[in-house]
């Protein structure tokens, strides 16, 4: 009996999963005379440099929300760097502020880059992160950015937008698009209509970009946040299978472009 247990014993111990170290740390840094504050997630053991990702937040800025997809990437091994858009402290608290001060970014496209820009360098100047495997994703605003970010040319691996606006005022800026796309979108989001999807389409393809674009059926806007509630009528909701479907979606284009 003692023999049984010893042996079991061991068993647990070499196949028991590994849990991570998860580190995070907020961090102030700058674009231009803008003090922002972003927040940083790594796991502490393996290899001492690993990829990194950018995450951008949505239209009320950098919170929760984001910190945690943060830490969820840091739990797959990558060093995970949320982004702040707005500024430190600048965090609406209702819609009608959110939609005001996103409004300002969307119709200043060049600060949107720039804003994003300085989140990135900050994420590459880490000393765990390996520089040439870098790469992006972002939520509802912050999917808009990430691809406002490619179209820049900024040297990235890839980028996702999960639930993001999709629009550009200036659709031949994809020719410097140096990224591989994915796009991850609900297809009944209201938000986001179809005459956008066929544009980004048509821009993406124009410019010989690399991308995907997928659909997930019965689902709207901010599919995968669980505080948008559960009602599709309202334009924005959760979607449990979409949000599940489109992380792995994420994993496995990651699992491709970041060997």
């Amino acid at each position: 009996m003692k023999k049984t247990v010893f042996t079991l014993s061991i068993l647990f111990l070499f196949n028991a999963p590994a849990f991570a170290a998860i580190k995070t740390q907020v961090v102030e840094y700058k674009q231009g005379d803008t003090l922002l504050e972003g927040y940083l997630a790594y796991d502490s053991s393996g290899p001492a440099k690993k990829p990194g990702i950018l995450v951008v937040h949505e239209w009320t800025g950098l919170g929760a929300y984001a910190k945690k997809r943060a830490e969820m990437l840091a739990q797959l091994g990558f060093v995970a760097f949320a982004a702040d858009i707005y500024g430190k402290g600048i965090r609406p608290t209702d819609p009608k502020e959110a939609g005001k001060i996103s409004s300002a970014y969307k119709n200043d496209r060049a600060l949107l880059r720039a804003r994003a820009t300085a989140g990135l360098k900050e994420l590459e100047k880490q000393p765990n992160v390996d520089a040439t495997k870098v790469a992006a994703i972002g939520y509802c605003f912050g999917g808009t950015t990430v691809l406002e970010l490619a179209r820049s040319g900024a040297p990235l691996q890839g980028i996702v937008s999960f639930h993001g606006g999709l629009d550009s005022p200036h659709p031949e800026d994809a020719k410097q698009i140096k990224a591989k796309v994915l796009i991850l979108h609900g297809a009944d989001d209201p938000h986001v209509p179809e005459a956008q999807v066929q544009a980004v389409e048509n821009e993406l393809k124009a410019a010989k970009v690399d991308w995907q674009l997928i659909k997930y059926s019965g689902a709207v806007h901010a599919f995968t946040n669980p505080d948008a509630g559960n009602d599709n009528s309202k334009g924005a909701a959760y979607n449990e299978s979409a949000d599940k479907r489109s992380w792995q979606a994420m994993k496995d284009f990651f699992g491709e472009i970041l060997k």
